[in-house]
């Protein structure tokens, strides 16, 4: 009875579930280091019979490569994911990472890093070789009025690249309505390692100038901004000027103005107290005249009297004679 009762558990304990508790997911690669022309071969264990979902990563983060695979009875899979090509804008040298996800396993994933690189000798540790591309875009620009984007790639602090065609080939211009220009053929070579375009906007707004390097299979982006108004700020900049000028201008006539006024003021002073003092001359003058004309009465009416009193006496005579 016991030993029945102890086989009737073993048995339930069989017939549960156990994923959860075996739960695993295991992820190799061939190599840690490729080159073009070598296979990439992924493989390594899961749940039986589990579908597995395979992703390449590129040094960019997009995705380069997505497959799925079963896994087979005992849980294993290898799997061919790609044969590395000559390394292009698309597919560049530089660190990858492969990932194994599962769908079964509450999204567990594995990751590895490997290289791809123009030699595999080096097995344990890859160059990392880095391009830095910097832009040079003015802030604000006008509309039809043309200006210049400057563009230096540099790797370990050194210039590099010749032709700009090649090199910058898959650089674009994102345009304020959303469409894109490519600048392929913009490019002129100012000396190895730094070039330039010139461009002339015909819509206002943002303009984004994505620079894209591509140099010995590496891959490098640089990106600058330009914001195309209606007038040139510096145009607005020479009207301003030029009414400053001539508000300074017309500040200095009223300053001369102030002055003209001011002097014709004190002129007008001057003419009024000249005026008190001519109208005090000829008041003292009247006065004067006045005293004068008493004493030439007083001294006039003697002598009227006296002349008076003689033709009297004259009337008299004759009067007295007849």
């Amino acid at each position: 009875m016991k030993l029945l009762l102890t086989l009737s558990v073993v048995i339930v304990f069989l017939l549960i579930p156990i994923q959860d508790s075996f739960s695993e997911l295991e992820l190799s690669t061939n190599a840690l280091v490729y080159s073009p022309e070598h296979t990439l071969q992924v493989y390594g264990t899961g749940l039986p019979g589990e579908n597995l979902i395979l992703r390449l990563f590129a040094p960019d983060e997009s995705i380069t490569k997505f497959d799925q695979v079963q896994t087979d009875s005992d849980g294993n899979f290898n799997y061919q994911l790609l044969t590395w090509p000559v390394p292009s804008h698309g597919v560049p040298f530089g660190t990858y990472t492969v990932e194994v996800l599962s769908t079964e396993q509450n999204g567990l994933s594995k990751k590895i890093d490997i290289k791809f690189s123009s030699t595999t000798e080096l097995l344990s540790v890859a160059i990392e070789r880095q391009i830095d591309t910097v832009v040079f875009a003015p802030d604000s620009g006008a509309l039809n009025q043309s200006f210049r984007v400057f563009i230096q790639t540099t790797r370990d602090g050194l210039n590099i690249g010749n032709d700009p065609v090649e090199l910058l080939k898959n650089s674009l211009i994102h345009l304020p309505d959303g469409s894109s220009l490519s600048l392929k053929n913009y490019f002129k070579t100012l000396y190895a390692g730094v070039y330039y375009f010139d461009f002339t906007p015909t819509q206002q707004g943002t303009h984004v100038f994505q620079i894209s390097v591509f140099n010995e299979g590496v891959t490098s982006k640089g990106f600058a901004a330009t914001h195309v108004l209606s007038q040139d700020l510096g145009g607005i900049n020479k009207e301003i000027s030029k009414l400053n000028s001539v508000l300074d201008e017309t500040s200095n006539e009223l300053e001369i103005l102030k002055s003209e006024i001011k002097g014709f003021d004190q002129t007008l002073l001057m003419a009024s107290d000249k005026i008190g003092e001519s109208t005090g001359t000829i008041a003292i003058s009247v006065k004067s005249i006045s005293e004068a004309s008493s004493q030439l009465n007083s001294l006039l009416f003697p002598i009227i009297a006296s002349i008076g009193i003689i033709v009297a006496l004259q009337i008299t005579i004759i009067a007295r004679r007849k």
